[in-house]
């Protein structure tokens, strides 16, 4: 059991978010914190009148100061804590996901979303990637590892870091084996009976997208006898299952990562798609317009940017490079077309997306329809307490030229 060594206490009209359990305590809502602790040491967060609020986890080097964890005043974040949050995680996914392909390859912890703030665990058949983005919740690693492997009872776990974490947690750590034997490279997994090579070691975050799984499967309803351009592709996702269970015609994909490409290549083969599967290395704008100067047009474009805005500060030139990666796709598609197109930025809401979008239908010619709007996978739940948990945006439309 952890010992509380300091009370933070908020400013006047601050506590409101905290009581109605959001987990992040900025700097600026504090007054003031007794003693002086260090980071990872267990506070108590109370109101400017002294009310007891939470229990959290402190960090001095964080603008996040206090992640909270529990709100009950006799339930101390520990070990007990951590193997609850942890178990009830895992039966989620286990209602979710029992004997299908997602089973064996999803996320099984989401951070905020299972009340565990700055923790992913994303699970590959028998090794787990797990990535730590709170200095204060990487001290408690013996505690959280070992609930993991009582859990789970993987063979491996290996380390992920996300970038800008030394500068905004100060937490130092690299890439590494920390328990087990190392993973298979490359692995394979199963999504909807597609087939995919994930590199769980340098791949993009750790390896593959879960969040975009469902819509994966949505959007290859769309695509039968459809030239589909895939943007942004990465390892294939969206255009391997638009050719495997979507029956597309043909399918292109295009992305500035020559070894994603190549592994996309070999998923396509795998998969026995790849006499309908071509590719195209180059910046995605760039390469959209050669497209569209040689008089290619496409039934179906996809387009699945990375994070486009990681501060406030970068939305707007976010929302400009939105507006250029959309206009240049809704001006690829045929008459009729369809356009699928992603955020996860979660600076940018669903609103100023849709503007977005908006804007570039505008400059591109098109009258837009949109027809479904949908966000990340269910094994990222969204905390209604925190709405940053949903940060995935993905808008289904349908351009037809103006006329």
């Amino acid at each position: 059991m952890l010992v509380a060594h300091a009370v933070v206490r908020l400013k006047p009209r601050r506590a409101l978010p905290f009581f109605s359990r959001h987990p992040w305590v900025f700097v600026g809502a504090i007054s003031d914190v007794s003693g002086t602790p260090q980071a990872g040491d267990l506070v108590e967060l109370r109101s400017h009148k002294g009310e007891f609020i939470a229990w959290g986890l402190f960090n001095p080097n964080s603008n996040i100061r206090v992640r909270l964890y529990s709100w009950e005043q006799s339930q101390q974040p520990g070990i007990e804590l951590w193997k609850s949050r942890i178990e009830r995680a895992l039966a989620l996914r286990q209602r979710l996901f029992s004997e299908t392909d997602a089973a064996h390859a999803c996320r099984l912890i989401y951070s905020e979303g299972d009340e565990l703030s700055g923790l992913i665990v994303d699970r590959y058949g028998e090794t787990l990637m797990v990535q730590w983005t709170s200095l204060a919740l990487w001290q408690q690693r013996e505690a959280i590892l070992d609930a993991l492997r009582d859990a789970v009872q993987p063979k491996g776990i290996w380390l992920r870091t996300e970038r800008g974490m030394a500068e905004a947690e100060g937490l130092e750590m690299h890439d590494d084996l920390i328990w087990g034997e190392p993973p298979v490279r490359p692995l394979v997994i199963r999504e909807h009976g597609v087939q995919f090579e994930v590199d769980v070691v340098e791949g993009q975050k750790t390896g593959f997208y879960f969040d975009q799984r469902d819509n994966r499967l949505a959007v290859s309803r769309l695509t039968r006898g459809q030239r589909v351009l895939d943007v942004c592709s990465y390892t294939g996702g969206f255009g391997i299952t638009a050719a495997v269970i979507g029956g597309a015609e043909s399918v292109t994909a295009i992305d500035s990562s020559g070894p994603s490409l190549e592994m996309a290549k070999r998923n396509a083969e795998l998969n026995g798609v790849a006499d309908r599967y071509q590719v195209l290395q180059g910046d995605a704008v760039e390469t959209m317009q050669q497209q569209l100067n040689e008089g290619r047009r496409y039934g179906v474009v996809t387009l699945d940017p990375p994070k486009m805005a990681r501060t406030r500060s970068g939305l707007e030139r976010a929302l400009k490079g939105y507006l250029r990666l959309n206009r240049a796709a809704f001006e690829l598609l045929e008459d009729d077309g369809i356009l699928v197109t992603c955020s996860c930025s979660g600076h940018v809401d669903r609103y100023m997306f849709r503007e977005v979008l908006a804007q570039a239908a505008l400059e591109a010619g098109r009258s837009a329809q949109l027809i479904e709007e949908r966000t990340q996978a269910g094994d990222h739940p969204i905390a209604l307490s925190c709405p940053e948990t949903e940060y995935l945006k993905c808008a289904v439309l349908r351009a037809t030229r103006r006329r």
